[in-house]
């Protein structure tokens, strides 16, 4: 299959401790790739030099045979490569619908005008409406983001995230905090804005990993220790010894 996402070499070293240590990495476009390991593994770094908010000590990056490597995340956002956070970035006192409509005035290269009349900015509505149908948020539209159950402001995080048009996303454990019924809603989200993109994701829930994935790579000590579909690592002794048996000690 066609490679959305590569790395080859990928090194990051912070005054003589290497945190991620020639790393190669291949993300099949089309694919859920998920990014796990134990605490301290490097996953988090890992997933920081792919998405460029840390730069490389060594190696190379790729996005559809292009070298990013260099790059900065706001122009790689523009390529199409577009990450979410941990915590939800949205802005709390505006509704659903307006969080979603200032992510489609950056995607037009306009500024933030919040100050606009609701008159100038409702252009932005009709489009604004399809992303909030697509993550589920449709009874929420007005309501204020702040008032949203947790798992529903995830939801409209990714709905701003896809209100960048991109082709990869990138999910930085969109499974924290939550509760079993978010957990099922955020895994058939992804599922579902999985049908036409490629998804990295970093996740600790190993359930919502083996459920999700097409392809997993685990990191050990800033390494690659395995890869493979689930059924294929949950098999592999180091792997249980340093990521599966730890989660249960």
């Amino acid at each position: 299959m066609a490679i959305a996402l590569q790395a080859k070499g990928l090194t990051k070293e912070f005054k003589g401790f290497v945190a991620v240590n020639d790393v190669n990495l291949s993300i099949e476009k089309g694919t859920i790739h998920a990014l796990i390991g134990p605490n301290g593994a490097g996953k988090t770094t890992c997933f920081n030099l792919l998405t460029k908010f840390l730069q490389p000590t060594r190696g190379t990056i790729t996005y559809e045979g292009r070298d990013i490597t260099q790059m900065k995340p706001a122009e790689i956002a523009r390529l199409g490569m577009v990450r979410s956070f941990q915590i939800s970035a949205i802005f709390p006192d505006l509704s659903v619908l307006q969080n979603v409509r200032v992510a489609l005035q950056r995607t037009r290269g306009e500024s933030y005008d919040f100050w606009r009349s609701d008159r100038i900015l409702s252009k932005f509505d009709d489009q604004a409406r399809q992303y909030i149908d697509e993550v589920g948020l449709t009874k929420f539209t007005n309501e204020r983001a702040a008032a949203l159950p947790y798992g529903r402001k995830r939801a409209l995080e990714i709905a701003t995230t896809l209100a960048l048009s991109p082709d990869m996303l990138l999910l930085d454990e969109p499974m924290a905090g939550m509760g079993r019924e978010d957990v099922e809603l955020i895994s058939q989200l992804i599922r579902r804005i999985a049908n036409n993109r490629t998804v990295l994701m970093v996740e600790h829930n190993l359930s919502v990993v083996a459920d999700l994935s097409d392809r997993i790579t685990v990191l050990a000590r800033g390494e690659i220790l395995a890869e493979g579909t689930y059924a294929e690592i949950s098999k592999t002794p180091e792997v249980i010894e340093a990521y599966i048996g730890a989660s249960h000690d």
